[in-house]
């Protein structure tokens, strides 16, 4: 077989949501698990944080296949329904949708569920892209109060720069300040808030990336905040090429060498769902050792510098990310982001689950 393989550990994300609820103190935990749970599957995410107070996804069939694997917890559908046809599944899947635009609750009029639903009151408070206007928090409140398919309401908004020096002020102020006289719950915290701003926790946080072994935060790595990575993306290498100077490797031989050398062909491409646009001198760990890539990634296969690296040949361990090198790093390297690397893992790696 293929030597690539994704090592997913059950037992770093039930860590990792223990340091979350480190941070929540009283406030309850929604796992984010949308996206597979970011490349993690969703299967070893319900097992691995079974301790959550709920889980948040995006999408019906997500939600639906947590109820068929037993979860019984809240489950939030972050971005509500997609129509008026999903609330009655909603109500028979007790779901807690986000509502952030009117015609969610011209929805909820025309069709109520035959049980009321608990619904997430989302407000844009800066960040521009869901949430009903800040400023019509007086209409909306009132309006979804007077619906009889609403069963209680959850206030909430989301941050645009909790995880840069900015902040959360900016949002969390208005926020607070125009809707704290209704007296109900609330809903702001992701992984950055949760982590950096304890004054951000309300009645439920909503950390996903940290669950996962990865920091938010470009000044703080994922060890400094007590975080295991959960997922190793590794490989092995299958070929050794030896470079003369002046010649190039890989599509476009955007690397060429200025000295002889070795280049190790590792089994990982793009269509693993490693970064074509990660360049020359991308973090890799081979044999233990720290290297780098060399030229453009291929769709099967990358190549990296053997010059660190004197022992390694054919069928040596090759790490991408995860244990010994953070995904942080690679992300960095590649000027993308952590959530991308995790979210593009290919169906077709292999994953081997440990505890």
């Amino acid at each position: 077989m293929r030597p690539i393989q994704a090592r997913i550990s059950i037992g770093a994300m039930a860590h990792n949501l223990r340091v979350a609820r480190s941070h929540a103190g009283a406030t309850r935990v929604f796992a984010v698990v949308k996206a597979n749970a970011y490349g993690h599957g969703l299967s070893r995410a319900r097992r691995a944080l079974a301790a959550a107070d709920g889980f948040a996804v995006l999408t019906l069939e997500e939600a639906a296949n947590l109820r068929l694997m037993g979860v019984d917890q809240p489950i939030l559908l972050l971005e509500g329904f997609f129509g008026v046809d999903e609330i009655a599944t909603c109500a028979e899947l007790d779901l807690w949708p986000v509502l952030h635009h009117p015609a969610h609750l011209d929805w909820l009029q025309q069709q109520p569920p035959a049980r009321p639903l608990q619904v997430f009151l989302k407000f844009d408070s800066g960040m521009h892209r869901l949430g009903f206007p800040l400023a019509d928090h007086a209409a909306i409140v009132a309006r979804a109060r007077s619906l009889s398919a609403v069963a209680g309401i959850t206030l909430m908004t989301h941050f645009a720069q909790a995880d840069e020096t900015v902040g959360v002020d900016w949002q969390l102020h208005p926020f607070l300040r125009e809707l704290s006289a209704y007296g109900l719950p609330w809903s702001s915290a992701n992984s950055a808030a949760l982590l950096r701003y304890p004054e951000t926790l309300g009645a439920w946080a909503r950390p996903g990336l940290m669950l996962y072994g990865a920091s938010p935060f470009a000044d703080l790595s994922a060890e400094q905040l007590g975080l295991r990575p959960a997922m190793t993306l590794r490989s092995e290498i299958i070929s050794v090429q030896t470079l003369q100077a002046g010649e190039g490797v890989g599509y476009g031989q955007l690397f060429r060498a200025d000295r002889p050398m070795r280049v190790g062909v590792v089994a990982c491409g793009y269509a693993d769902g490693y970064p074509r646009h990660a360049l020359t001198g991308t973090p890799v760990l081979v044999d233990g050792h720290l290297s780098r890539t060399l030229g453009r990634v291929s769709m099967d296969m990358l190549c990296v510098d053997l010059g660190e690296c004197p022992e390694a040949g054919v069928g040596s361990p090759v790490v991408l990310w995860g244990e010994g090198l953070p995904v942080d790093t690679v992300a960095a390297a590649a000027g993308t982001s952590s959530y991308e690397l995790l979210c593009a893992l290919a169906a077709r790696v292999p994953v081997d689950e440990t505890d």
